[in-house]
């Protein structure tokens, strides 16, 4: 996600407690009184902001894939004619998301099927187009890799960069730089050895 240096809004600190809370006990494990809680207002009061939990997890779900669709657009056109550039800012984006929402990983794998037909459909497009960004990238910097190997290279690094779920609690961690480093090294090694 962007990095943003204004204080996140009222609807912003209501996605981010329900991503934490969905993540850590489910979304039925959760209920609005407690996501209310966890922003100071009360339960019934997030119907201010949301029609419900469901409105939460399709804006939680949809707006990352948008997010990181964008994100992926961006980065290609800052370093377009660059493509190992290109690659390196691609992978420095998705490290970026999977170390600071590493709830929405969790989320996305969990409830993902909890979403409306509407909705599902839409992160999977989003999805889709995303992936196609890395291919075509990953295509330029190995052109001996085939459409279809690329587009399997790109899903084994999501895997790899989407593991940081798994990793521990932030604390257990190296320290958020050394791995996001040796994320980078092993993406860039998985898509080397892919194209040897």
């Amino acid at each position: 996600m962007a990095t943003r240096t204004d204080a996140p809004t009222r609807r912003e600190q209501i996605l981010k407690e329900a991503a934490r809370l969905f993540a850590e006990r489910g979304f039925h494990g959760v209920g609005v009184d407690e996501i209310g809680a966890a922003v100071g207002i009360s339960g019934p009061g997030l119907y201010r902001h949301f029609a419900g939990k469901d409105a939460m997890l399709a804006e939680l779900l949809v707006g990352i894939s948008g997010q990181l669709l964008t994100g992926g657009k961006r980065r290609l056109a800052e370093s377009a004619g660059d493509p190992e550039k290109v690659l390196d800012s691609l992978i420095e984006g998705h490290i970026d998301f999977a170390l600071d929402d590493r709830p929405l990983i969790t989320l996305h794998d969990r409830e993902l099927d909890r979403l409306r037909d509407s909705d599902r459909k839409l992160v999977r497009q989003l999805q889709r187009q995303y992936v196609e960004i890395w291919v075509g990238v990953v295509r330029e910097v190995h052109p001996e890799l085939s459409e279809p190997a690329a587009r399997s290279a790109v899903h084994s690094v999501f895997g790899l960069l989407n593991s940081t779920p798994h990793l521990g609690r932030a604390g257990s961690l190296p320290g958020r730089g050394a791995t996001a480093a040796l994320l980078h090294r092993m993406a860039k090694g998985a898509f080397a050895a892919a194209g040897a």
